[in-house]
């Protein structure tokens, strides 16, 4: 073992190498190092006689990578919280300390059971693997990014493998990967480090050759609808007016009529199904308790011309809490409510509730300006118009894969999304949130929806594929005909949903066992 002391100060480029590989292989870069990025941090590890040195690399790993690949939160900090640059970008460095402790917990476990069992050199990495890939499946993080989605971003065939192992195992198995990439670094000057390379690349290639393969077996569409998505483009200081009592509402409201109203005109041969409104886009109360009020009425009564359904997110009230909610609602050609309508129950932590409030209730008032909202009972029921079986999801639920297979369970033929990434700026955010979302179509082989305030709205198929992207902070309006299923086949992840995490948990365990018994023979 070497010892990383001062005269081998070299070394610690290693860690920061793996930072700078997994930072610049995150959506929107393409995912040029994702089969190699852990190496230099591995070797690293595999090389350390001291936990401190472990922990440090990790931590060191983990913040280089989330500078890179996260660095919108200093504008989420700027735009949302109102915080001036130099404070938010303080805040940036602080959240790419904490965000992916993963990478050091990681080290921590391998490193302390290394010393305690003193694994084998083959035991010993294998668990180092297979550690990292479980830490990072399970470790509690804000934006739920995984190593899979860089491939769709990529737009690479063997993110189709995602309706067999979900893009969690499309995760592990990138993780994975770089074990045979390690072994191969090492035996660099051996013919067997060659072969193993080679096995390597040629099997890169058979996924992404059967990828194409699983994409042209995809059953065909037996039905089509025709929707329009409307993006007002509002901005953040209107929108918060709005909600506050202080102006805009009307102004909101004449925006999203009048671009809806465009569209009718121009594709006055179409016989549009919907029209698709962004989340909480209804600048005002809805329900039907507030259907007499002076917005509801002037929506109800534009929809019952145009004879035009809509869907649209709004702000609503929860009967029993009295709590605001976060919903979506579907309005007949008439302007009625149609039941049931959604409210979003996978809250964002310190913008929609605070974590344990209920427990500690005096939380509330040390963060008096967080979001205080009713939680909605989850995705137990589908939202309904004509014939249609829609799945619905409000922004950050489509972050989570068993949200979504609930919805595909109900039967849901398509998934229909409302975001608002109004705060997070132009460049990443809205790239990353946009390939994890139209991720769950391809999981689940349905059609997704995507309509948000600032962009990006497009639609994608149940092959994956994504259509007519909108521009970012730009008022649009698309119009799409969308083949879907009347009734969607059950996917293998669907239905073996656990079978990924019990394979990597078992092998966890097996090698733990080995592991155990070599050491006492």
């Amino acid at each position: 073992m070497i010892n990383t002391q001062p005269n081998n100060l070299k070394l610690w480029f290693l860690p920061v190498l793996s930072g700078l590989f997994i930072g610049t292989s995150y959506i929107p870069f393409p995912p040029w190092a994702s089969l190699f990025c852990f190496v230099p941090l591995w070797l690293f590890w595999s090389q350390q006689t001291r936990l401190r040195n472990v922990l440090a690399s990790g931590l060191i790993t983990a913040f280089i990578f989330t500078l890179i690949g996260f660095n919108w939160v200093a504008h989420l900090l700027h735009e949302f919280a109102h915080l001036d640059w130099p404070i938010a970008v303080f805040g940036l460095l602080i959240y790419a300390l904490i965000a992916h402790t993963f990478v050091p917990l990681a080290g921590l476990l391998w490193f302390i059971g290394r010393r305690k069992f003193q694994w084998s050199e083959r035991i010993s990495f294998g668990l180092m693997a297979l550690i990292t890939v479980l830490s990072e499946a399970y470790s509690f993080t804000l934006f739920d990014w995984n190593f899979g989605y860089s491939w769709y971003g990529a737009k690479l065939p063997l993110y189709q493998w995602a309706e067999v192992i979900g893009f969690s195992g499309l995760s592990a198995l990138t993780l994975l990967c770089n074990i045979p990439f390690y072994i191969a670094w090492q035996r660099r000057k051996q013919r067997s480090g060659k072969i193993i390379l080679a096995s390597v690349i040629t099997g890169f290639i058979v996924l992404n050759l059967s990828g194409l393969w699983l994409q042209a077996r995809i059953p065909k569409s037996d039905a089509t609808f025709t929707t329009i998505l409307v993006q007002a483009s509002t901005e953040n200081a209107e929108k918060m007016a709005a909600e506050l009592g202080k102006g805009y509402s009307r102004e909101i409201l004449n925006r999203y009529l009048a671009l809806t109203d465009s569209a009718l005109k121009t594709h006055k041969d179409k016989k549009i199904d919907f029209a698709l409104w962004p989340e909480t886009a209804f600048p005002a109360l809805l329900g039907d308790q507030f259907m007499g009020n002076n917005l509801p009425l002037v929506l109800a009564n534009y929809i019952h011309d145009q004879q035009l359904p809509l869907i649209t997110g709004a702000y609503s009230v929860d009967t029993n809490s009295r709590l605001i909610t976060n919903s979506l609602f579907v309005l007949s050609k008439d302007g009625e409510i149609l039941p049931p309508h959604y409210s979003k129950s996978i809250l964002l932590a310190f913008g929609e509730y605070i974590p344990g409030e209920n427990y500690f209730p005096q939380i509330r008032d040390w963060l008096p300006e967080t979001g205080h909202f009713a939680r909605g009972t989850g995705p137990n029921s589908l939202l309904n118009l004509n014939d249609f079986k829609m799945g619905a999801q409000i922004c950050y639920e489509s972050l989570f894969p068993s949200f979504s297979r609930s919805l595909a369970q109900l039967g849901a033929q398509f998934i229909v999304n409302v975001t608002n990434d109004s705060w997070y700026g132009n460049w990443q955010e809205p790239y990353q949130h946009m390939y994890m979302t139209l991720a769950r179509g391809i999981e689940f082989r349905r059609p997704v929806l995507r309509v948000t305030n600032t962009g990006i709205s497009t639609v994608s198929l149940a092959t994956g594929e994504i259509l007519e992207q909108s521009p970012i902070h730009k008022p649009w309006v698309g119009l799409y005909e969308v083949p879907y299923l009347k009734n969607p086949p059950i996917t293998f992840y669907q239905n073996w949903f656990w079978l990924g995490p019990c394979l990597l948990w078992g092998a966890l365990v097996v090698l733990l066992a080995i592991g155990m018994k070599k050491r006492t023979t």
